[in-house]
């Protein structure tokens, strides 16, 4: 579940990092089925109302979710988006899936305690709740010297090019929970 950054924003279709998990799992043979349940400026609580549907129709084993950045581009309070984030957390491990959470960070306009205080929710809610955690989907990325050119022109979603390093990213954590 995530929000464009999953949801393959500004790319032909199969260039995203989640299209890219789903053809390593099977080149890899394990034997999951890789859902990509992400919508383009999704907030924490439209991922919070749709989740127990797909829960219900696909029984995942694992769920990402990669949602928050929108939340907080709009300045929604923390505690709302800590709140969802706990709630689909619960909810995912009540239907007996392993969680792995996303973090993301915010532009500086927003602020050095509103940013700070955004980008120490995730592990927060990893550590309370017994979830996987990417602290920062786009380490390598946002943060690498040739980081803009990694950028499409809106400067906010990744190139196609930067989609391998997200997943070499994702992969770190979700690889553990693919038993």
């Amino acid at each position: 579940m995530g929000d464009s950054l999953s949801a393959e924003y500004g790319l032909a279709r199969g260039q995203g990092w989640v299209a890219l998990l789903e053809q390593r799992v099977a080149r890899e043979r394990l034997g999951y089925r890789v859902m990509n349940a992400s919508i383009s400026g999704d907030t924490t609580s439209g991922g919070r109302s749709r989740l127990p549907q797909l829960l219900r129709e696909h029984r995942p084993q694992v769920v990402v979710i990669e949602l928050g950045g929108n939340d907080a581009l709009r300045g929604l309070p923390i505690a709302m988006t800590e709140s969802n984030l706990v709630e689909m957390t619960r909810t995912a491990k009540a239907g007996g899936a392993h969680v792995l959470l996303a973090g993301i960070t915010v532009p500086p306009n927003y602020g050095r305690s509103y940013g700070e205080a955004f980008l120490a929710l995730f592990p927060k809610v990893a550590r309370a709740e017994g979830a996987a955690l990417v602290p920062f989907i786009l380490a390598g990325v946002a943060d690498a010297p040739d980081a803009e050119a990694m950028f499409q022109p809106d400067r906010i979603h990744p190139r196609a090019e930067a989609h391998p390093r997200i997943l070499e990213t994702m992969w770190a954590a979700l690889r553990p929970l693919l038993k």
